[in-house]
């Protein structure tokens, strides 16, 4: 059974696009244009992520998460070389292997500290440096914000960089839902990634209402060397560019992620606050961006799921950890909706 209201919690990816970028995509459909990125939208696409991170950046279009990720670290690690990212990273739990498949290299996984890779715990799992027997570890990978929904603070992220660089590692960043991080933090895209020492952005788009648009931002020249030819082997240059470009043209320059995503993260809180009144519910993590995890009881999670899709992540004694993603058109009725569904199966 779908939610009564149409809209579940199970994934900011299930929501549709976003009526602007609709719009944006319409306006790019006109006559014939040439393809393959050597069209006006792309250009204006670029100039618009020059406008937040630099004049001097990088900046390449794909059309998945996965693509901008694995494609983004294939730029900093040779297939001797290692990646560090926490236990629960996007790249080591929900890729299928593509990292290791298409960069060759080993990905080492790290405890995490409420969804976060710590200095301390990352300095433990660099070790076989110089070793011809072991991997040389060559990057640290976070996400931003993570998949629990917290959000690293900028100071975080400095320490994190102070470490890499110290080890003589390249520091990319999962952005999938940097637009999120973004409104949580209440700073400019480049004062936490750019400016903190980040070499490679994986820049998301889909989460937050765009259509099959993603993107890989470089700051590190000497990793961008190539991508071109990287890109087209890994199967993500798209002929049509103009209708991804587009979308982000649109999104950037007229802050619709801004507008967006500070939505979502409203909704998030606003759920937050509705379940943190039902003694029997636990928040099993700090609030910071668009996603609620909670502990609940196992006996009425099934009921719940049926009217209102939403996906447990992990298992315990009695409760089960589950994890509810609010998305730009989430609305309070929606919220409303299912805390007093919840609280009937309580009941």
């Amino acid at each position: 059974m779908e939610s009564l209201t149409g809209r579940g919690f199970a994934s900011d990816n299930n929501s549709g696009v976003l009526p602007e970028i609709l719009d944006a995509i319409t306006g790019a459909n006109i006559n014939h244009t040439p393809a393959y990125g050597e069209d006006p939208w792309t250009k204006k696409a670029e100039l618009a992520f020059r406008k937040y991170f630099g004049d001097d950046i990088e900046v390449h279009f794909v059309f998945n998460g996965t693509a901008a990720n694995v494609l983004g670290l294939s730029t900093c690690a040779r297939s001797f070389e290692a990646i560090l990212c926490t236990d629960l990273a996007h790249i080591y739990e929900d890729e299928c292997g593509a990292p290791e498949s298409f960069t060759g290299c080993k990905l080492i996984s790290v405890e995490n500290k409420i969804g976060k890779l710590t200095p301390e715990n990352m300095v433990k799992r660099i070790s076989g440096v110089g070793n011809q027997h072991h991997v040389q570890p060559k990057v640290i990978s976070i996400s931003q914000s993570t998949e629990v929904g917290t959000v690293y603070k900028k100071s975080e992220l400095e320490e994190l960089s102070k470490v890499a660089k110290a080890h003589d590692l390249y520091f990319h960043m999962d952005g999938a839902r940097i637009s999120n991080a973004a409104v949580a933090l209440g700073l400019p895209f480049r004062e936490f990634t750019r400016d903190v020492g980040v070499d490679v952005l994986s820049f998301g788009g889909t989460k937050c209402g765009l259509l099959g648009a993603e993107a890989v931002v470089f700051f590190n020249p000497e990793l961008a060397k190539n991508f071109l030819y990287r890109r087209k082997q890994g199967m993500q240059l798209a002929s049509k560019m103009r209708f991804i470009a587009a979308q982000f043209e649109a999104f950037l320059n007229q802050e619709l992620w801004l507008k967006h995503a500070s939505h979502a993260n409203e909704m998030a809180r606003y759920l937050e606050s509705k379940v943190s009144e039902i003694s029997e519910i636990q928040i099993g993590y700090p609030v910071d961006a668009n996603g609620v995890f909670a502990w609940v009881p196992r006996e009425i999670i099934s009921p719940l799921q049926k009217k209102f899709p939403f996906y447990v992540w992990k298992s315990g004694d009695d409760k089960d950890l589950v994890r509810w993603m609010m998305s730009y058109d989430t609305q309070r009725v929606d919220i409303d909706l299912f805390t007093a569904s919840l609280k009937e199966q309580l009941a």
